[in-house]
């Protein structure tokens, strides 16, 4: 859990597999500026804000276009200046790496404009 979050890739998740314990969540949740745990620790999100429609839509957009690329798919909300990003593994019910991965990759698009 040493390597930076923002150089790797989401992996396929088959479930069978433990979600993170809150102690690793919250590892992990050090390295996610803005997000927050919830749901007992089995889901992150972040509401992010935009001086506009245009600009909430252009970071959903580059948001889904992630998603596909990493196979790891996010809930979202967007409307005039806010969009919100919900990150959690449904396949068990609980959160994993990618999840972090995913969070870390999101923030780093405020950092790209």
């Amino acid at each position: 859990m040493t390597d930076s979050l923002s150089t790797k890739t989401c992996t396929p998740c088959q479930g069978g597999i433990p979600p993170l314990t809150p102690e690793e969540a919250n590892h992990y949740l050090a390295q996610t500026e803005g997000w927050q745990l919830f749901e007992g620790g089995t889901l992150i999100t972040r509401e992010y804000t935009f001086d506009d429609f245009r600009e909430s839509m252009d970071f959903v957009q580059k948001v889904g276009e992630l998603a596909e690329h990493e196979g790891h798919h996010p809930d979202v909300s967007f409307g005039w200046g806010y969009a919100n990003i919900s990150l959690q593994t449904k396949k068990i019910k609980g959160l994993h790496e990618n999840d972090f991965i995913m969070a870390v990759k999101i923030n780093g698009f405020l950092n790209a404009n």
